[in-house]
C-alpha cells in the first residue's frame, strides 16, 4: 500500500518537475538534481527498503512543487 501511494506521489512530483525546470531559468545543474539525481536517490532508498525515509522527502517534495507552481 506504501510502495503504491509512492509510486502515484512520485510521478506526481517528477512529472510537475520536469515541466516546471523546462520553463524557469535554472542553471543545468539544477536541473539535473531534480530531473536525475533526486529521483534516482529516491528510487534506490525505495528498493533498498527505506520507505519510510523516502516517503517524507517525497511528501515534502511533493508539497513544495504544489505549492510553488505559478
Amino acid at each position: 500500500m506504501m510502495t503504491l501511494l509512492f509510486l502515484i506521489l512520485f510521478f506526481g512530483v517528477f512529472g510537475r518537475l520536469i515541466g516546471f525546470a523546462f520553463r524557469a531559468s535554472w542553471s543545468f545543474m539544477k536541473v539535473m538534481l531534480v530531473i536525475v539525481f533526486l529521483p534516482a536517490i529516491l528510487m534506490v532508498l525505495l528498493f533498498g527498503g527505506l520507505i519510510y525515509i523516502a516517503l517524507p522527502i517525497l511528501i515534502v517534495a511533493w508539497l513544495v512543487s504544489l505549492f510553488s507552481h505559478a
